[in-house]
């Protein structure tokens, strides 16, 4: 039985709920907590609804199941652009969103990334601005996702135990004198709210078939409807947002499972649909009132767009290390996260293991290659050990996300087109990060190295950034829209500046601070 089959319903001309669009880590977070409170929430979510018995272990299979394949297109400079022209995201379309897909890696962002602009300076072709919230106002609700996701390392769960992956990494960090551990995670390293332990499958990406890996679709989404204030519409996907005349949100119009046009009333809009999907929206329901697009006065809508600094090393070894097996991204170096410019750039990055199944390590250990090198990376797969580089990268104007007129999605609305260049800053990272990597691997006796260019980003944020003045971002320090009061943004779109960490608990702990402050809004009457 679907968790849908027995939800409460809300009509389409109840203009009292909040609409949430998107049930990833923000939008499944904040629709729970919203009902926790008794508001009634209306989720529309453009994925179909799998349950965990659907996951399958197959890479490519998994892939066509969850991937978010709708038609995008890419420009810019950026590697990717050539390479994977129609990918420029690995982002999940389903019920649960990218916590389908994620590793669970759980970091808080530091107190001087608030604080970019501060602490780094102007820099040439950077747009950086400080978060107009600080670490310490963020730092309670770091500590209720923390517990709600059951992270690792933290409020006593234990770690999780360290595969061959993170042996490898662990004796190459030691040699470097760096620290390394398992990581704090958002996987289950002992039974817990009813859900497995992890069995060290190794799918992570695949989606987790234990429930061990924290998701919305397993965690928030159930409890919210569990209330009777929550209703979850899959495999609704949403057209445009709509206004009065005095500039309020009153409507959101999506397409249903049938490709019938629906209009759902609401008192309040949450956009939650990745830092694509979210100003697509917003640009897509432009109006006499707001001809740039909805929220879009500033013209920040769709700018900023980060992606995080990345790259891989990958090393193969005269023994098998099975890479594969085990938690994937369990095993997590930190010390180049810190800012430390004597290393030719501003802010820094993590070191985390990271193991690919052998298809997609054939498609992106080094794009359109062939030959020798090529083929006898793949023959020593079994001996291999990786890692993923994770670091801040800087906010350009120049690297947005608008829509390209010529191609239009199968509603006949124009596609996302994302734009992306590298600053300097984020290649003399890559570079450094290249270099350290390859050092600690060298350390344990590395048979041969591959320095692997980016995937296609899982870390898409910056696209409707937070802002203390209007005219410099989207959305102010709770994610409401500077122009509109009862229209919010509630996933990576909002961060002002990328951080070297891995986005979803901060997601996750902004989307439990926004849902206090919509409840007092609603409580007062003033949206």
């Amino acid at each position: 039985m679907a968790m849908t089959d027995n939800q409460k319903t809300f009509a389409h001309d109840d203009g009292s709920v909040v609409v949430v669009i998107g049930s990833g880590a923000g939008g499944g977070t904040l629709a729970n907590e919203l009902a926790q409170q008794g508001i009634d929430v209306v989720v529309l979510e453009a994925g179909a609804l799998h349950t965990t018995a659907d996951f399958l272990a197959d890479e490519w299979a998994s892939f066509a199941q969850l991937a978010w394949l709708d038609t995008r297109t890419t420009s810019g400079s950026f590697r990717l652009a050539r390479d994977f022209p129609n990918l420029p995201a690995w982002i999940v379309k389903s019920v649960g969103g990218t916590t389908v897909h994620w590793a669970g890696a759980s970091l808080r962002i530091q107190p001087h990334e608030f604080a970019a602009l501060t602490n780094y300076g102007e820099i040439e072709g950077a747009n950086l601005l400080d978060w107009p919230l600080t670490y310490d106002d963020l730092a309670p609700f770091y500590d209720r996702a923390e517990r709600r996701m059951g992270v690792t390392r933290t409020n006593d769960n234990k770690g999780l135990p360290g595969n061959n992956n993170f042996k490898v990494m662990y004796a190459g960090a030691k040699n470097l004198g760096y620290s390394c551990n398992t990581g704090h995670m958002a996987i289950n390293s002992a039974p817990r709210d009813g859900r497995a332990a992890c069995q060290q499958r190794g799918f992570c990406f695949q989606g987790c078939k234990t429930g061990a890996k924290w998701s919305t679709l397993y965690t928030e989404l159930p409890e919210g409807i569990a209330t009777g204030h929550l209703e979850l519409r899959p495999e609704s996907h949403v057209a445009r947002i709509e206004h009065d005349d005095n500039g309020k949100v009153t409507a959101v119009v999506y397409f249903d499972a049938d490709g019938n046009e629906q209009r759902q009333q609401a008192r309040l809009v949450a956009v939650a649909g990745n830092s694509l999907e979210t100003p697509r929206l917003l640009l897509n329901s432009a109006s006499t009132m707001f001809p740039e697009g909805l929220a879009n006065g500033s013209g920040q809508v769709g700018r900023n767009y980060m992606r995080h600094m990345t790259g891989s090393v990958y090393a193969t070894f005269d023994e098998p290390v099975h890479m594969y097996r085990g938690t994937t991204m369990a095993g997590i170096v930190s010390d180049e996260a810190g800012h430390d410019p004597t290393r030719g750039f501003v802010g820094g990055y993590e070191m985390e293991t990271l193991a690919l199944g052998l298809p997609f390590m054939a498609a992106f250990l080094d794009p359109g290659a062939w030959g020798p090198r090529f083929t006898g990376a793949l023959d020593q797969y079994e001996n291999m050990a990786g890692m993923w580089l994770v670091g801040e990268d800087l906010p350009q104007k120049s690297n947005r996300v608008t829509l390209n007129p010529d191609v239009t999605d199968r509603y006949g609305l124009p596609v996302a087109n994302v734009h992306y260049d590298d600053h300097p800053n984020d290649i003399a990272m890559r570079e450094h990060g290249y270099r350290q990597g390859a050092e600690l691997y060298r350390s344990v006796g590395a048979r041969d190295i591959y320095e692997v260019p980016p995937y296609p980003s899982t870390h898409n944020l910056g696209t409707c950034r937070m802002s203390e003045r209007p005219e410099d971002g989207v959305c102010n320090g709770y994610g409401q829209a500077h122009e509109i009061p009862n229209l919010f943004i509630s996933d990576g779109s909002q961060f002002t500046t990328s951080a070297a960490e891995n986005p979803t608990l901060t997601i996750v702990s902004l989307a439990i601070r926004q849902s206090e402050h919509i409840g007092q809004l609603m409580r007062q009457g003033e949206v």
